[in-house]
């Protein structure tokens, strides 16, 4: 939270900040729900509980809602959709320096009109969840580089 927040210059107050906050509490609680609710969780546990929240949509789907929370927090003009510089600034809040960053922006962009929509970034991030393709624009972007 503190780096979004921080990296995007919002005040926690902001709308966007409160979306964001509601959104990972709501995921913690989904990993801690498929993880028997222990409050600490080591790293299998939270890949297991990770992938029963993603696929669980029973009560707060997760893939969704942060999803939503993110792109709003990146999309920083508010024309719903993530330009070039915008993506740029993620990466840079982030610290993301791979090499294949650049070029991912361009795979994120099906349509190649030179944004990535509301719709292009929720599909990545859905690839990223559900699918086993590694070289998805979603596996790229939120493994690989950001790793």
């Amino acid at each position: 939270m503190d780096r979004f927040l921080t990296g995007y210059g919002i005040d926690k107050d902001d709308r966007r900040a409160q979306a964001l906050t509601a959104g990972y509490q709501m995921y913690w609680l989904e990993l801690l729900r498929h993880a028997d609710g222990q409050r600490l969780l080591n790293r299998a546990q939270f890949i297991d509980a990770n992938r029963l929240a993603s696929v669980d949509t029973s009560r707060f789907n997760a893939v969704e809602g942060l999803s939503h929370a993110v792109f709003d927090i990146m999309d920083r003009d508010s024309d719903n959709a993530i330009g070039r510089s915008e993506f740029q600034q993620y990466l840079t809040v982030w610290g993301i320096a791979h090499p294949g960053a650049v070029e991912a922006f361009d795979q994120l962009d099906l349509d190649g009109d030179g944004y990535v929509s509301q719709q292009e970034f929720l599909r990545a991030t859905r690839e990223f969840h559900y699918s086993s393709d590694l070289n998805a624009p979603g596996s790229l972007l939120f493994g690989p580089i950001a790793g």
